[in-house]
């Protein structure tokens, strides 16, 4: 039984062994990633402050240019009108499929998504083009979506039959 125990103990020894090593790699490959990493997110930092610089002194020059023939205030409102414009397309340009056309219904918030973010199945169940029991409901019980006999006026609409994504009417 001693040998087993001392079997035992060198186990326990060279599994805290491993753990250590499989630590200290871990830690030194995480440590040259992060270090990879914040070169490059600082190249970007320094790369957009310079843009925004010749966006500043672009910006200048056009106002500059403007003002040869205009007075001051004029080439400077119509500087900002040109950014503003150039803001604009460009925010369009970063959201795909974000183009309004005319014609086309937009809806507040954008469009419907096609499939849940977990990519599983539709995201909404499908709806049936006519209500359960034919056009007015087997049954004809109020509360059924169906007014009740002798009833005149629309329906109230039941819980069940709310949207809760849809944009509400106030008025």
């Amino acid at each position: 039984m001693d040998r087993m125990d001392h079997l035992e103990h060198l186990d326990k020894h060279l599994v805290e062994e491993l753990a250590q090593v499989a630590r200290e790699t871990v830690r030194d490959e995480l440590r040259q990633q992060t270090r990879k990493q914040r070169r490059k997110a600082t190249l970007y930092a320094a790369s957009g402050a310079a843009a925004l610089y010749a966006g500043a002194a672009l910006a200048l020059t056009v106002g500059l240019a403007l003002a040869v023939g205009l007075p001051d205030w004029a080439a400077a409102l119509i500087t900002a009108a040109l950014l503003g414009v150039a803001a604009y397309l460009l925010r369009g340009a970063a959201r795909p499929g974000s183009v309004h056309r005319p014609g086309h219904d937009h809806t507040l918030g954008g469009d419907a998504p096609s499939a849940p973010p977990n990519g599983l199945g539709v995201p909404y169940p499908p709806m049936p083009p006519v209500a359960p029991g034919g056009a007015g409901g087997a049954t004809g019980a109020p509360g059924a979506g169906t007014p009740a006999p002798g009833a005149t006026g629309p329906v109230a609409p039941r819980r069940d039959d709310i949207d809760p994504e849809a944009p509400q009417r106030r008025g």
